[in-house]
């Protein structure tokens, strides 16, 4: 880390998809040794200009200075000789190989034939500059999130990279990790070892670690500012322009009876060699229970069990105090509806329009709502559709425009709209928001809180703590198949949370 870190500039950067311009004259500078981040909703532009910035885009108009010459970027590999690196939002790891078998094979020099005593030497050597570091024998597919996330910054500098872009960096950590690793990131900044551009939607994150930050709406630049002299309202304002932000529904009434209870549930897991058990879990009418939890404890299978996908090897699952198997006539019978992570691929039709997709659910339901050879006609699909793209703010050129083209945001609007169409006494939902921006973020949980209020039991199965600390009146903590806490949601302490997210007791 001798090499001290370089500045980068990017000045009326500009990106044309043929009519379409999704960068306009974007103009954004980061000095050496500083920590900015880029904000912006979906589509704003974030991507495209990092793209353009590592060399996978070239820009139809702009420049990119680098410690203030113009660098002339064709791909990732002219990035990484100037010293800039990029670590994604997922994981880029072969999990099977150790983390100093993946350190050693990132390399272009990489021999045929390694000598393994000389490299180690080489890693240990490097390791010592570092101001954190991973276990080296131990394959990647044993380590915590945390070290996954440590081990890809580790990486980057590894190849010699000074000047950092984080896309996304703690989206699969607990708030601990977060904080453990973005600490490390920041001393290296501080230090000028290194400068850092980073993609968040956490104004948390910004204002803990962030020295500068740049907003980004629509592909062109909404506003820029020092981190200290802005609030989070300032930065919100930025990315959403005139739009009404808003604020989330009142909490209102009180939790009724249960309505789903699982009582020593037992499944097995993804892999077929463990189980997953949840000795009691219970939602009544009018509350929202989340459940938090690290992607891969076994979140996915409890979906499945819920939703009928996955088999119960023992124990009860009850819906309003009777057994439930999740068939279609007994979601129907008990008022279940469930919106699953990524709808487009997990709960609609891509190919079907958007009045088909919001009549998937009762198309064939007949007159009296109780099934039949009755069918929806066309014109009623279409007026019901329209009436619901209405009420759900739903984006679209019309009833009979493809799903598919819709937005990430509509597409969940559009799910949730016929989920929670008619009477609902049981709703459940993994990840409303994964993916969305501010705004549609926004509409979503203001959805789920209106359900709650109304008598609906809400399940929330979410990775974002953020968002089950802002919807749900109890937190569940799902770690290794199991939940292992339980807390009030006022009463609830993101660190401990995090540390049971992470199978640590408190």
């Amino acid at each position: 880390m001798s090499a001290p870190a370089p500045s980068l500039e990017a000045v009326g950067m500009t990106m044309r998809f043929g009519d379409f311009t999704a960068l306009d004259n974007v103009s954004l500078s980061v000095p050496p040794g500083s920590f900015h981040a880029l904000l912006g909703e979906n589509g704003a532009g974030k991507s495209t200009l990092v793209k353009c910035i590592m060399g996978f885009y070239h820009a139809t108009s702009g420049a990119l200075l680098v410690d203030y010459r113009e660098a002339r970027i064709q791909d990732p590999r002219d990035a990484q000789a100037l010293g800039l690196g990029m670590v994604y939002q997922h994981f880029t790891l072969v999990p099977s190989l150790s983390a100093a078998e993946n350190l050693v094979i990132s390399r272009g020099d990489t021999p045929a034939l390694i000598n393994w005593a000389a490299e180690r030497a080489r890693l240990e050597a490097f390791l010592a500059g570092m101001p954190f570091r991973v276990p080296l024998d131990r394959p990647v597919s044993s380590l915590a999130a945390g070290e996954k996330q440590k081990l890809e910054i580790l990486k980057q500098l590894y190849l010699g990279s000074r000047f950092l872009i984080l896309d996304e960096p703690t989206s699969v950590l607990t708030p601990d990790e977060a904080d453990e690793v973005l600490g490390h990131v920041k001393a290296l900044t501080v230090s000028g070892a290194l400068s850092v551009l980073m993609i968040s939607h956490k104004f948390r994150e910004v204002r803990a670690f962030a020295d500068d930050v740049t907003v980004l709406r629509r592909g062109a630049l909404a506003g820029r500012g020092r981190v200290a002299e802005l609030t989070n309202e300032d930065m919100a304002a930025m990315m959403m322009g005139k739009a009404q932000i808003g604020s989330a529904p009142p909490r209102t009434g009180t939790p009724g009876d249960a309505v789903l209870e699982l009582r020593g549930a037992r499944a097995r897991d993804r892999s077929g060699f463990k189980e997953i058990g949840i000795e009691d879990l219970k939602v009544r009418a009018g509350e929202i229970v989340g459940v938090a939890g690290i992607s891969g404890n076994g979140q996915v299978e409890l979906m499945e069990v819920l939703t009928g996908q996955r088999r119960l090897l023992s124990g009860a699952m009850t819906v309003q105090g009777a057994p439930y198997a999740a068939t279609r006539a007994q979601a129907r019978r008990h008022r279940v509806r469930y919106l699953p992570e990524e709808p487009l691929h997990n709960a609609c039709a891509p190919h079907m329009s958007v009045a088909e997709n919001l009549a998937l659910r009762d198309f064939d339901s007949g007159r009296n709502g109780t099934g039949g050879r009755i069918f929806l006609g066309r014109a009623r699909m279409a007026r019901r559709a329209e009436e619901l793209i209405r009420s759900f703010d739903i984006r679209t050129r019309g009833p009979q425009a493809q799903i598919r083209d819709l937005s990430g945001g509509n597409v969940q609007r559009a799910a949730l709209a016929r989920e929670l169409s008619g009477d609902v006494a049981l709703l459940v939902v993994a990840n409303p928001c994964f993916g969305l921006d501010f705004s549609a973020a926004r509409a979503i949980r203001d959805r789920l809180m209106q359900a709650r209020n109304d008598g609906v039991a809400v399940l929330l199965i979410s990775e974002d703590l953020d968002e089950i600390l802002e919807l749900a009146d109890r937190v569940l903590v799902m770690s290794d198949g199991h939940i292992t806490h339980e807390a009030r949601a006022d009463q609830a302490k993101p660190a401990e949370l995090g540390r049971y997210m992470a199978g640590h007791a408190a």
